[in-house]
């Protein structure tokens, strides 16, 4: 009983060490169970440069514009990670995939 109190508490130590590390590389929480274990984070999308990306655009012959779509695209949008505590005590972190 005590091994598998043990273990327990590892497994939800290092869930907290996750979410932390995730936290200080700019995540914030928007759902957390403890009872479960689960957490939903998400990170802000970064903000385009539209004039910048432009004349990169114009300075480069219209080459820039593969970077220019991705940008705005994918990478400008919001970010959500689901980390979690499986039955078998192993800790996993997923892509929440959004509309």
């Amino acid at each position: 009983m005590k091994i598998n109190h043990m273990t327990n508490e590892e497994n939800l130590q290092k869930f907290s060490n996750i979410i932390a590390n995730k936290i200080h590389n700019g995540f914030i929480i928007t759902e957390r169970n403890d009872k479960l274990p689960f957490a939903i984070l998400s990170k802000g999308g970064k903000e385009v440069d539209h004039t910048f990306n432009f004349l990169l655009f114009c300075l480069t012959l219209g080459l820039w514009s593969v970077a220019w779509v991705y940008l705005t695209y994918v990478a400008s949008k919001e970010k959500k990670i689901l980390i979690a505590i499986d039955e078998d005590g192993n800790t996993f972190e997923e892509k929440c995939y959004s509309e």
